[in-house]
């Protein structure tokens, strides 16, 4: 069997696409994607140079891309504070009293919870809404 260069970039958009799986980085993707062009590019009977541009332009502009794409994301909130990791988060608990150095204890889903005031202001007793699970500790805020 005879492997012409579309065979050559086929083989290696899979060995990147393998070594992607295996190590999860996503700019190997990028890259194979890339490869994948230069593999349609000499389908197109394009010759090496062209092959090889389009591959480079395909897969370094897509890695550039996802680099930007990333840089202005922002970022995922602490774990404390995340309500994809803590479903706790958002949910409403009524405050009877608090201590004067901001805690109380609170009935939560059951029990007794300490909790910790980290809103804006002065403590006041009423609803609150939790706003971060640290440990054993819930963070409230004030409901507005």
């Amino acid at each position: 069997m005879e492997w012409n260069a579309a065979i050559v970039w086929w083989v290696a958009t899979g060995l990147l696409v393998a070594g992607e799986l295996a190590t999860g980085t996503f700019y190997l993707l990028m890259l194979a994607i890339g490869s994948a062009a230069g593999a349609l590019t000499a389908h197109a009977q394009q010759g090496f140079l062209a092959q090889a541009v389009a591959a480079l332009v395909v897969g370094g502009g897509a890695v550039v891309a996802w680099h930007l794409r990333r840089r202005r994301a922002a970022g995922a909130p602490a774990p404390e504070r995340n309500p994809d990791i803590n479903l706790d988060i958002g949910e409403r608990v009524q405050v009877d009293a608090w201590n004067a150095d901001g805690t109380a204890r609170v009935g939560y889903r059951g029990t007794s919870w300490n909790a910790r005031y980290v809103g804006e202001g002065a403590p006041a007793s009423g609803p609150h809404v939790i706003a971060e699970v640290r440990h054993n500790e819930i963070c409230l805020r004030r409901v507005a």
